[in-house]
């Protein structure tokens, strides 16, 4: 069930990434999501930041074909389905932990 939430969170990341490391503190109840909603980056920026911000939940990440396919999805997507499927992903129980480091990913991947 967990890898379940992280994958779709994963993509609702922006990723970014987009994002998840279990060791990331638990972000505000209502935290600013723009930067994900609103991400220019590309896969391999979001993947590389990813990777900077937590190595392992990024190698956790290119492990599931299905969170590759959903945020190469997200980065596809217009700016409103964006919002809905970050939306549908703060419906899962546990994704609230990963909603810091998707915001990390997407505030640095411009730098990869």
């Amino acid at each position: 069930m967990l890898k379940l939430s992280l994958t779709r969170l994963m993509v609702a990341g922006g990723g970014l990434a987009l994002s998840l490391a279990i060791a990331t503190g638990v972000a505000s109840a209502d935290p600013d999501l723009s930067p994900l909603v609103n991400t220019t980056c590309t896969y391999p920026q979001a993947m590389a930041a990813l990777n900077a911000e937590s190595p392992a939940t990024a190698q956790q990440f290119a492990a599931s074909p299905v969170a590759q396919g959903w945020l190469r999805s997200f980065l596809g997507a217009p700016p409103d389905q964006r919002q809905r499927m970050i939306q549908q992903v703060q419906t899962m129980p546990g994704a609230q932990q990963y909603i810091g480091v998707a915001l990390q990913a997407a505030n640095t991947c411009q730098n990869f």
